[in-house]
């Protein structure tokens, strides 16, 4: 089981810059799944427990010279503390600026899975090193990691990353995070479910409700990508609420239970700085899904070298 790289610039920007301390809020583990083109991110896959968080990035988008070699396909995965793998990434970078990197191949950030040896130990400990080679000095960093997944387990982990692949049949876009994070950070104070229904006619409806009180907020004439239907003319006199229960009878929309904190870490993901965001709800109701969408720079086209994506699970109203 080997593998090694060299993180380009955009990769080491991606990750430190974005990425990482995005995927931090997810949760402070989560499996490093590596494949001959892929390198994966994923929180919470095997548990079933809490949000599901899925970033891919091709290899092309992260590494330079990629070598990978397993008995299993050429499949490896491992679970990793994400904030000690961000400090590794900005101690590294900080080290070959002071080295004199400046994009130099002399100073890349080599990147490579060891066994070493720990003080007062007899059993060898695997580690992702990070390894800075200057003119005359080289700095290495470990990061300890857990014990390779087993071929079994490597293959319970790729059936659930398929299983999180499948796609809403209607989603909708929502131009603005922060502005839904704004109401959702005031529905926390309220109560800690959130009951969120999507319609084919692009309207977003989120609520949160007491004994006591209602909080609620709706985002209207979205872009729709999948199903679409038109909303009939006679429902626009009509409340939100209303409207929404109506589309549910038509059969124009669904609606999912979730937990409020769930959805609120799902939108710290605006730290991999996505250009737009789409919601949906997976047929039967079986999870509140996210998907984040990022644009080549200086484009409108979808960058299909990087995708992220989360799956909240829902609750039963009873």
């Amino acid at each position: 089981m080997k593998f090694k790289a060299f993180l380009t610039e955009n990769g080491v920007i991606l990750l430190e810059k974005r990425f990482l301390p995005a995927l931090d809020k997810m949760g402070k583990i989560c499996h490093l799944f590596l494949t001959r083109e892929h390198a994966f991110f994923l929180h919470n896959l095997l548990s079933g427990d809490g949000v599901q968080s899925i970033a891919q990035f091709h290899k092309e988008a992260l590494f330079d010279d990629y070598r990978i070699s397993s008995q299993n396909e050429d499949r490896i995965a491992f679970a990793i503390d994400i904030s000690l793998l961000n400090r590794a990434v900005r101690s590294s970078v900080s080290i070959c600026s002071e080295l004199g990197g400046g994009g130099s191949t002399a100073n890349r950030l080599q990147i490579k899975l060891v066994k070493k040896l720990p003080p007062n130990s007899t059993l060898p400990t695997p580690f992702l090193t990070f390894e800075t080679k200057g003119y005359k000095s080289a700095v290495i960093q470990d990061v300890p990691i857990s014990k390779p997944l087993s071929r079994t387990q490597v293959l319970e982990l790729q059936t659930a990353l398929d299983m999180a692949q499948d796609l809403p049949q209607t989603l909708v876009q929502v131009p603005d995070l922060n502005q839904l994070q704004n109401f959702v950070d005031r529905m926390k104070h309220v109560g800690d479910l959130l009951n969120v229904s999507i319609s084919k006619y692009g309207d977003l409806h989120v609520q949160t409700s007491t004994t006591l009180i209602t909080l609620g907020a709706e985002f209207r004439k979205l872009l729709v990508i999948g199903e679409q239907a038109f909303a009939p003319p006679e429902d626009q006199t009509f409340s939100a609420q209303t409207r929404s229960e109506r589309a549910i009878l038509r059969g124009d929309a669904q609606s999912v239970q979730v937990n409020v904190k769930h959805f609120s870490k799902s939108l710290q993901c605006h730290l991999a700085k996505p250009d737009c965001a789409f919601y949906g709800i997976a047929p039967q109701g079986a999870c509140l899904t996210v998907i984040f969408q990022f644009f080549i720079p200086g484009t409108r086209q979808t960058d299909k070298s990087i995708s992220l994506h989360c799956r909240l699970p829902v609750l039963d109203p009873s």
